[in-house]
């Protein structure tokens, strides 16, 4: 089966999580993705545990159906294979992603002026925390310092206990992955109209701006700020977790006139359809505090079974277990088991795009530091000796 992005070819210089998830989702749809990693220092990714034999979970799974190729971009001639990786007449890897920090490409002699005199096409997607412009360009930050200083996080979390930090990093993976994606597919496109490559800056603080658009409204054109509790879709209102008997949650997203009143006529409390119709904050909480007091009356399962047949949108809040096992989850092939080199598989994540022509496929998991170095540097053009001569120099580590 022809896969759909079957004719890129992308170098991808990242680590952690942005870069290599979104070179995965890439990949899993026909990208030719190389990884290209430091030997003296392995992306941290590949030192998480779980660990299935001596890979660990996380790094085959984010580098999964990608080749990698070891190489010590600080020594001597590690500019020139790169540079005949992206040659068109070279590897044409016209793609390149990379994660450092603004000017550590330059000073590697591998940035986009010195690589597109080598491939006028070539597009470069630079993925940073704040962007390649401005004040903090060159500073410091993981996910929840980029969330915090997006503002999402002043209204995230009760009045009681502030903001709470997230089990998923939103920025990194869901800003800094789908911004690369989007960038990316777009300079393609591009490319394709005019023949010009460029450079796609990729802001995770940016991305987690752009989230809030049309929240930011309350401000920029109401003149409010957004506050912890103080919106219908924050816990402001009845939307919001319920504990149960059995100290588990449920979800309750009623928010639409006939879907709550659904869902009081099924907690027997239909004299909070009015009152939680009102918009009024006090109003809303006392709302809340009666559907709390109902909801611990049953367990989990209890509540399950009354909610399940109706059109309400009241789900549970299940585990990572409940939720794989779930017949929807299930339904829609979202666990796919990923070829190991020694002949079985290892469940992973599948990838989430369905198309009605083409068909995510699953080739390895991520390959172990260096796998693929001889094949690669032998397919662009150098022979053994060059190879050899390379290894004694230590650029591959």
């Amino acid at each position: 089966m022809n896969q759909p992005l079957s004719s890129l070819k992308i170098l991808d210089f990242s680590t952690l999580l942005p870069g290599p998830f979104a070179t995965m989702l890439l990949a899993d749809l026909g990208a030719d993705v190389l990884r290209v990693e430091a030997p003296g220092r392995p992306d941290m990714v590949r030192a998480m545990p779980p660990f299935d034999g001596d890979t660990s979970a996380w790094h085959a799974v984010l580098n999964r159906n990608k080749r990698s190729l070891a190489l010590d971009l600080k020594q001597p001639g590690a500019a020139d294979v790169v540079k005949r990786l992206v040659a068109a007449d070279g590897g044409g890897y016209d793609i390149v992603l990379e994660q450092f920090r603004p000017g550590v490409m330059e000073r590697l002699g591998i940035d986009y002026a010195t690589l597109r005199a080598v491939n006028p096409r070539l597009i470069v997607c630079a993925i940073t925390g704040f962007g390649q412009t401005g004040p903090y360009k060159d500073h410091a930050g993981h996910d929840n310092n980029i969330m915090a200083l997006s503002g999402i996080m002043s209204y995230t979390g009760h009045r009681t206990c502030g903001p709470v930090a997230l089990g998923v990093q939103v920025a990194d993976m869901g800003g800094g992955s789908f911004g690369a994606i989007m960038g990316i597919l777009t300079a393609v496109i591009h490319r394709a109209n005019t023949g010009e490559g460029q450079v796609v800056d990729v802001s995770m603080l940016d991305m987690a701006l752009v989230w809030q658009a049309h929240l930011a409204s309350q401000h920029l054109v109401g003149g409010e700020t957004p506050q912890r509790e103080g919106m219908p879709l924050n816990g402001g209102g009845v939307y919001d977790y319920y504990e149960t008997r059995d100290g588990r949650f449920l979800s309750v997203g009623s928010l639409e006139p006939k879907f709550w009143q659904g869902f009081c006529a099924a907690i027997g409390r239909p004299d909070l359809v009015g009152p939680g119709l009102q918009p009024d904050w006090a109003i809303q909480q006392q709302v809340k505090g009666e559907v709390r007091a109902v909801m611990k009356q049953k367990t989990l399962r209890e509540w399950t079974a009354v909610f399940d047949p109706l059109d309400v949108c009241v789900e549970p809040v299940l585990t990572v277990p409940e939720a794989l096992q779930h017949p929807q989850v299930q339904a829609r092939n979202m666990v796919a088991n990923v070829p190991k080199p020694d002949g079985s598989t290892q469940p992973q994540i599948a990838n989430p795009f369905k198309f009605s022509n083409a068909q995510p496929q699953y080739h390895h998991i991520g390959a172990p530091l260096g796998a693929h170095t001889s094949e690669i540097l032998i397919e662009i053009g150098y022979n053994q000796n060059d190879v050899q001569r390379m290894q004694d120099n230590r650029i591959f580590g």
